[in-house]
């Protein structure tokens, strides 16, 4: 069995909490995603911007080739807000990590495909943060 597919033995109450993490449609996302309806704007709802690509983006504007990830704080390393869990240190360290890793590999091609990428924190306002996805819009 490989590292990477090896997952740590847990608890059943963190198995249970960790079960009930949501991958679309989170409370941020949808805050941010009513503003941006509010303001008039349209978008696709998770879909991965570039063709054969099985990462997808929270929100993307095909036409303006802008694509919105809301990035939850412990599971993206928030430079505010991450934490490091005490049991199986390591194997957390390496699976955020990665998660990092993947976010600007991620992030690398689709701007090498003329895309704008903008990556919204969960604890972000979500009139800011649909400020900083019209100023994109607008740029482009």
């Amino acid at each position: 069995m490989s590292q990477r597919s090896h997952r740590p033995t847990t608890d059943a109450a963190t198995s249970a909490r960790m079960a009930k993490q949501r991958r679309s449609g989170t409370e941020p996302e949808l805050a941010l995603r009513r503003e941006l309806h509010r303001r008039g704007l349209r978008y696709f709802v998770d879909r991965a911007p570039l063709p054969g690509q099985r990462r997808r983006a929270d929100l993307v504007f095909p036409r303006r080739r802008v694509a919105v990830y809301v990035d939850g704080c412990f599971w993206h390393r928030c430079p505010q807000h991450a934490t490091d869990p005490k049991n199986n240190a390591r194997w957390w360290a390496d699976k955020l990590q990665g998660n990092v890793a993947r976010d600007r590999a991620t992030d690398a091609a689709l701007a090498d495909a003329g895309w704008v990428v903008v990556r919204v924190w969960e604890h972000e306002d979500a009139v800011a943060a649909a400020d900083r996805v019209q100023a994109s819009l607008d740029a482009g």
